[in-house]
């Protein structure tokens, strides 16, 4: 079967109002973006698909970016023709043989959007069904279950022909949720943080704390190719580095031990922060699932988040250990994460971090050092990069 088109069908996208097409032009352009490389491909919007024109491009590695890109509910390989009874029964006929083979079953399912067509569903069916009867040897008819329905969906301008389906990965188009920034680590949760936060149609970019010389460009490197992963879902994504050292090193000679992993992460949002406010982000996105660790206990998040007032997003906020890894496993996320390099979260871990930390003590604690100096100078000399999904890993030239 030569296949010239891909149909590609909404789900969520479905259920908009008026503003319907802003969810469609972000979901296209969302799609042109993933598809950098394959320059040769046209698209078409209408209010109830998205048609995408191989142009001579070779549909496998297309089939298998699509499958990841958030707002599409399922697509399929489709011949176009033109509506006409004849041209329309000769093209079924040759999708069939180019797939049946002795003994199988098949379906007609025809579709007429154009009312103006002379023939209604079940005189497309009959016509179509009957023509490739005749034509065919060891082919018979089951409309209940059969190994192959061929759908015909007859419009105005022309019609489409298609016999499989592929799921997509559903959800709402990146971007059409707003942006919001994803403080990553470099761990297992926070890349599942930002995936999930993608599949809601949020545009994110990426803030990570970089602190050298303690850690590496090797655990730099990670974090470019985890947010690589991540353009899987929505095309381009912008990462942020921040140089973190001094900030970091300032938290270890001033603040209690027990206390200085309160400090780091209360630092940490008072810098994405200032950095959403300058890149028109309207929420922060984090890693966080309750009672994880010693950070992560409703304590702690009542004195980190008290630097803020922007929202806070926690899309892993009741899942277990288990659940997240599988999730990484899924999307690609979790051997990258997993490599031995570390953060600047782990770096300084205390021995015994407060589970219950109090607010009037860390503030006070950090009130003898002009931190706000310090958040500002980094915000300044932040690194800056976009990464694509086309975009080389130099993990193995780092080793």
């Amino acid at each position: 079967m030569i296949f010239d088109y891909i149909l590609i069908r909404f789900g969520e996208i479905s259920t908009k109002g008026r503003n319907r097409r802003v969810f469609i032009e972000r979901l296209k352009r969302n799609i042109i973006d993933v598809m950098g490389d394959y320059p040769n491909l046209g698209y078409e919007a209408t209010r109830d698909r998205i048609y995408l024109h191989l142009n001579g491009e070779s549909h496998e590695g297309i089939v298998e970016r699509l499958q990841a890109i958030f707002g599409i509910q399922s697509f399929s390989l489709a011949m176009k023709c033109d509506s006409d009874l004849d041209i329309i029964k000769e093209k079924a006929l040759e999708a069939i043989k180019s797939l049946y083979e002795q003994g199988d079953t098949f379906k007609v399912t025809a579709k007429r959007a154009d009312k103006q067509f002379p023939y209604d569903t079940n005189d497309l069916n009959y016509q179509i069904g009957s023509h490739i009867l005749i034509n065919t040897e060891g082919l018979t008819v089951d409309v209940k279950n059969p190994k192959i329905n061929l759908r015909v969906e007859v419009r105005k301008q022309a019609t489409y022909l298609t016999c499989y389906d592929y799921k997509g990965a559903g959800g709402l188009p990146v971007g059409s949720s707003g942006k919001a920034m994803l403080l990553l680590s470099g761990g297992i949760d926070s890349p599942v943080a930002g995936y999930l936060s993608l599949k809601r149609g949020v545009e994110i970019e990426v803030v990570h704390f970089f602190s050298p010389p303690y850690t590496s460009e090797r655990a730099k490197q990670k974090v470019i190719d985890l947010t690589k992963e991540l353009t899987a879902f929505g095309g381009k994504i912008r990462l942020h580095i921040v140089p973190f050292t001094q900030i970091q090193e300032k938290i270890q000679a001033q603040v209690p031990e027990n206390y200085t992993m309160t400090s780091t992460r209360r630092m940490m949002l008072k810098v994405a922060d200032l950095l959403r406010e300058k890149q028109q982000a309207l929420a922060l996105i984090t890693g966080e699932s309750l009672g994880q660790v010693a950070s992560q206990t409703l304590e702690s998040m009542l004195a980190i988040n008290d630097v803020t007032s922007t929202p806070i997003l926690r899309p892993l906020i009741t899942m277990d250990k288990t659940e997240i890894i599988e999730i990484a496993h899924e999307i690609g996320t979790h051997d990258i994460s997993i490599r031995p390099f570390e953060d600047c979260c782990t770096i300084f871990t205390p021995a015994s971090p407060k589970t219950k930390p109090k607010l009037d003590k860390v503030s006070r604690f950090e009130s003898f050092v002009d931190f706000d100096e310090l958040i500002k100078e980094a915000v300044e000399n932040i690194e800056t990069i976009d990464i694509t999904a086309e975009q080389e890993s130099e993990y193995s030239s780092l080793l």
